[in-house]
């Protein structure tokens, strides 16, 4: 058995203090639902060593008592289990919950709904001792001894409303069609001290209906910079199991390394049988847990990790041109620094200096701190020899025109055919040729990652997936035009001329 892909930060106090032994006793009293290789129908649920790892940290506890987690992501492969896990927790929440507690299944429709419900139902119906302790009807589950109740809900979220939910199962996160019964479930939790909404899901394709990001890949890509530390919340917790991109799916070695229950729960024969005759997309998503894009991705997977070098930095005064991309509102605002090469066996390096992007939750009225961004850009001139400071001219001429006046080397970059096509394709060359390296910064390769190739008659460029997509890429686009310009000769005299505070 591998390792999940990434896992969002728990401590060790706070599993130690939380209820995952607890659900362990519990599980012990579960029983099968069906026969498959984990066992014959009405045998013991007996938990693997990586699902009691994972229920630890799904069921840890803060310091004041309280569960750490209100939102949880889980995703895994197809035949890991998924079902009788979430019916396990279901039960679990309805038995050991509050007074009065309300427990939901949730999916992008009803019978997918049904499919966690009814595992739960006959979870209750094989178990003898449970016998008396529930009160089992069509779409509901009763425990009379707390008064509580665990309810099937179909998709239509406008009618949700009223409920108080303590802990909801959202099935198959990835199938919505949009965010709003996730957003309505999780504003019905709000009254409850401890609620916990638990998704468990497959990937799917990354963009819904609207062409926006999926309710699910967003939560993905939000879960992506809480477990690197990007962003801090410990209320949301997420354990994504799959191959990295660019895997070979007909190997082996990779179905067990993306399968928790690989010849265990799941059958290595089934494999063997499903990568003959599945389309390569769904065998990627339903089998390996892998997004799938209707767009062409611009790097090759591993290309960029491959050029890390972390012991790599920039020293103080060294010659470097950095790359701005800015935005006012809802995009993003990036500056990136690339050293210059002194001779043909250097490499430029490439790191973020600040990136601005909307926070979560905000609003439309959000927009990039303008002053905050200027005086970055000079504390970065004061902190190495600025050779260029390259821009698109679009939207921020204001800024450009006072940091020019006090004698800081704007250079003009627009993102044009001719010149973002040279610039696009040296960039990538470096990168499969490892010519660059970086420190690994989060934020540049998740926006390296969002970019595709767009090629018309014009030559190719850089851009989003999808017009309109919130998926940002402006760190790459600045470290494109940084890079291009620390390889060539200055732009701005035909002698160079470095600028520092102290000329002031």
């Amino acid at each position: 058995m591998g390792e999940p892909l990434f896992v969002t930060p728990v401590s060790a106090e706070e599993i130690e203090r939380g209820d995952g032994p607890d659900f362990g006793t519990f599980s012990q009293f579960l029983k099968i639902t069906k026969d498959s290789v984990g066992g014959p129908t009405g045998g013991p649920m007996v938990l693997r060593p990586w699902q009691s790892l994972m229920l630890g940290r799904l069921f840890a506890r803060r310091a004041d008592g309280r569960y750490k987690h209100r939102q949880a992501l889980i995703g895994m492969p197809r035949k890991n289990g998924k079902s009788a896990l979430g019916a396990g927790i279901a039960l679990y929440g309805l038995a050991f919950g509050p007074q009065g507690g309300e427990v939901y299944s949730c999916a992008a429709d009803k019978e997918q709904a049904r499919i966690v419900f009814g595992t739960a139902k006959k979870m209750i119906d094989l178990q003898p001792e449970f016998s008396g302790m529930f009160n089992v009807y069509r779409d509901a589950i009763e425990f009379p001894a707390t008064g509580s109740v665990y309810r099937v809900l179909s998709a239509e979220a406008f009618s949700k409303e009223g409920l108080s939910a303590t802990l909801v199962m959202f099935d198959e996160v990835h199938a919505q069609p949009n965010r709003e019964l996730w957003d309505v479930m999780a504003l019905s939790t709000g009254a409850r001290a401890e609620p916990l909404m638990v998704g468990i899901t497959t990937a799917g394709v990354k963009s819904d209906s609207t062409g926006q990001d999926s309710l699910c890949y967003g939560m993905y890509q939000y879960a992506e910079r809480v477990a690197s530390g990007e962003t801090i919340d410990p209320s949301f917790y997420c354990e994504w199991w799959g191959a990295p991109e660019g895997a070979d799916h007909t190997d082996p070695a990779v179905w067990e390394a993306a399968n928790p229950g690989f010849g265990d729960i799941v059958a290595a024969e089934d494999f063997e049988a499903a990568v003959l005759r599945t389309p390569e997309n769904e065998f990627r998503t339903k089998r390996l847990n892998q997004w799938t894009s209707t767009a062409q991705a611009w790097l090759p997977a591993g290309a960029w990790d491959a050029c890390e070098d972390s012991e790599v930095t920039i020293p103080d005064g060294s010659e470097v041109v950095l790359g701005f991309d800015g935005s006012f509102s809802n995009d993003s605002t990036a500056l990136v620094v690339v050293s210059c090469t002194v001779s043909e066996d250097d490499k430029p390096h490439v790191d973020v200096v600040a990136a601005w992007e909307k926070p979560q939750g905000v609003g439309q009225d959000w927009a990039v701190p303008i002053i905050d961004v200027e005086d970055e850009i000079r504390r970065a001139c004061r902190k190495w020899q600025v050779r260029e400071i390259v821009c698109d001219p679009f939207r921020w001429a204001r800024t450009y025109q006072i940091l020019e006046g006090e004698g800081l080397p704007v250079v003009e970059f627009p993102q044009s055919p001719a010149r973002m096509t040279p610039a696009t394709q040296r960039f990538y060359e470096a990168v499969l040729n490892e010519t660059v390296t970086h420190s690994g910064d989060p934020r540049l390769a998740r926006h390296l990652a969002n970019c595709v190739i767009r090629t018309d008659s014009r030559g190719s460029r850089l851009s989003k997936d999808s017009k309109g997509s919130p998926r940002k890429i402006d760190l790459a686009v600045s470290a494109v035009m940084a890079l291009e310009r620390a390889c060539q000769e200055p732009e701005r005299t035909p002698e160079p001329q470095f600028w520092s505070w102290a000329d002031l």
